[in-house]
């Protein structure tokens, strides 16, 4: 797999920039674009089918409230129906004569009052076992046949309220969905079956306002209202809608007929009730989302449209990159043959005038830097022979160092055999600075050794001016002692300070040297002293004099000396700072990055 994008790989870039481009629009234009093309087709079909569900589900819940409102006057009746007493006396009572039981009926308006006030019912009537009754509509005598309907079955063998789709008593009255509920006559030990029948032009009119095909089934899953008037009567079961009677409440993808449909059941459980109804909505899928798949169809139509125009933009704009891109290309042959006069004269803010003017700056830049670089050059160069020739003059004035030191020892031990061990101690540090500045190598020391050397030397001055003229601090914070450092590095500055600092004061001269590691790790030294200091003139002559590369005609390591190779060996900012107010004294301080010599 990897060998086989390694091959792709090459061979895209073997192709010229404008096949490559080609390619690159094919890869990241044509493709994602189809890809969201389609992306956003389902998106928007799945869209416009989960509004149409949702509406469906809002629809369908609308319907369960209007439901709810119609069924509550009938359970309300019910109610009163099942405590009412005239209603158990006209029911149970035992009639001797026909008027007997005519006026009973005459008497009780109940049933048919409650019909014509309430518009959300269209019939009551009450089955009984009473045989001296007469039948009149409302009150009717049980018989074999009506004891074997399936909702009077339902009635008797649980209390409560049914809901089944009922006939009526007349040949002329249709099936109506009916509340059914048995009234038991406690006192009489009897009981009757009531049925209120529902108004069915109240749920026609409620089904016809739906957008889609709703309908209301009873318990048994007989369908008592519909939109489509043609499934009434008939039971889910007996429809093309296979598995539609079994399922719960929810929302369903069903296939109808060979179509698909989105299919939302909802149950409605009224109060009081045994046996609730069931909502049913469906609707075809084809009919949501075909505006979508045409919306589809446009869009790639005009995608088509758009990569065509597209490919010939691209060959366009390919064309004019390719040269303007080669004109670059020439250019940079020029500098990679070491003709570093080249300009790139190409225009634009895009991409390529960009790098065009790059191209210029990087070439300025080399030029500047080689131009550095041998500066640098000459400069290190130059040092070194100074160095070189400071060494043959230290070696010149030489002479005999053993014959030096033995005699400085002999002195010494002369003189502390007489009692004098201040001089003796004197003439022991002069020895030891003598031989360390003869002995002076290339290699760096700890700074430890540096100060070490540097409080010689400020010891034999204070013997030469007195304790009072001079005092001195020395002080190498935390690891500070233990970093490396060039040789008299520090010592010639504490000689400017003592010469040239505290030469014209009386008394009370101080010279302080401090040394620490700062938070990035760098060395921070500063020698400074309390003496005239310099007036800003000599002091801008000073820091002016650091960088002159004439020749130090003296025979001491200078400033100029020191400063010169802290810039070698550390980088131009590892250079001396020099600061003085005339009567305030000097402060020199350097900055240099731990390193071995």
């Amino acid at each position: 797999m990897r060998a086989l994008a390694s091959r792709m790989s090459r061979s895209f870039h073997n192709l010229r920039l404008k096949n490559q481009l080609f390619i690159a629009f094919l890869i990241v234009v044509l493709i994602p674009v189809l890809i969201a093309g389609l992306f956003l087709t389902a998106a928007y079909r799945s869209n416009v089918l989960e509004q149409a569900t949702r509406q469906t589900t809002n629809n369908v819940d609308k319907i369960v409230t209007q439901i709810s409102d119609v069924l509550r006057v009938p359970i309300d009746l019910s109610d009163d129906y099942m405590i009412s007493e005239s209603l158990k006396e006209v029911a149970s009572g035992r009639y001797e004569t026909v008027y007997e039981a005519t006026k009973a009926l005459w008497d009780f308006t109940s049933f048919t009052d409650a019909s014509s006030l309430y518009r959300e019912v269209s019939g009551i009537r009450l089955y009984h076992g009473n045989p001296t009754l007469l039948n009149n509509g409302e009150f009717v005598l049980e018989t074999p046949e009506i004891g074997r309907q399936p909702w009077h079955q339902a009635a008797m063998g649980r209390d409560g309220i049914h809901w089944r789709y009922v006939a009526g008593e007349s040949v002329l009255d249709g099936k109506q969905l009916s509340l059914v509920r048995r009234i038991p006559f406690a006192e009489y030990r009897s009981s009757g079956i009531l049925v209120i029948e529902v108004n069915p032009a109240l749920f026609n009119a409620m089904l016809k306002q739906e957008p889609y095909d709703t309908m209301i089934a009873d318990a048994d899953g007989t369908i008592a209202a519909a939109r489509n008037s043609a499934w009434v009567g008939r039971n889910l079961r007996e429809l093309d809608m296979p598995g539609i009677a079994e399922l719960g409440a929810g929302t369903y993808e069903q296939q109808i007929d060979g179509e698909a449909y989105r299919v939302v059941i909802e149950d409605l459980m009224p109060r009081s009730s045994v046996e609730g109804l069931r909502i049913v909505s469906l609707f075809q899928v084809q009919s949501i989302v075909g505006e979508a798949n045409r919306v589809a169809l446009l869009g790639l139509g005009v995608l088509g449209a758009s990569m065509a125009v597209g490919f010939v933009l691209i060959w366009i704009v390919s064309t004019m990159l390719t040269r303007r891109t080669l004109v670059l290309y020439r250019n940079m042959s020029r500098i990679s043959k070491g003709d570093f006069s080249v300009h790139s004269d190409i225009q634009g803010n895009d991409e390529i005038g960009l790098l065009s003017r790059q191209f210029n700056s990087m070439v300025a830049n080399i030029r500047e830097l080689m131009a550095e670089v041998e500066d640098s050059h000459r400069q290190r160069i130059a040092m070194e022979v100074r160095q070189r020739d400071i060494k043959l003059k230290m070696m010149a004035s030489q002479i005999n160092p053993h014959f030096l030191f033995n005699a400085l020892e002999s002195i010494r031990m002369r003189i502390h055999m007489k009692g004098e061990k201040e001089i003796a101690s004197v003439v022991r540090m002069l020895g030891r600075l003598i031989r360390n500045n003869i002995e002076i190598g290339s290699r760096h020391i700890p700074l430890a050794e540096e100060l070490e050397i540097v409080r010689y030397y400020l010891e034999i001055q204070k013997f030469r001016y007195g304790s009072d003229r001079l005092a001195y601090e020395l002080e190498a914070a935390g690891a500070a002692g233990a970093t490396l450092v060039p040789p008299l590095i520090v010592q010639p500055l504490v000689e400017n300070a003592v010469v040239h600092g505290l030469e014209g004061i009386g008394s009370g001269g101080r010279v302080t040297v401090r040394a620490r590691l700062a938070e990035d790790g760098a060395l921070e030294v500063e020698v400074a002293d309390n003496g005239v200091g310099m007036p800003p003139e000599r002091l801008a002559q000073v820091r002016e004099a650091l960088d002159d590369e004439a020749e130090d005609k003296g025979h001491r390591i200078g400033l100029r000396n020191v400063h010169q190779r802290l810039a070698l060996g550390f980088g131009r900012e590892s250079g001396l700072t020099v600061e003085s107010r005339e009567g305030h004294g000097t402060r020199v301080f350097f900055r240099i990055r731990d390193k071995e010599g």
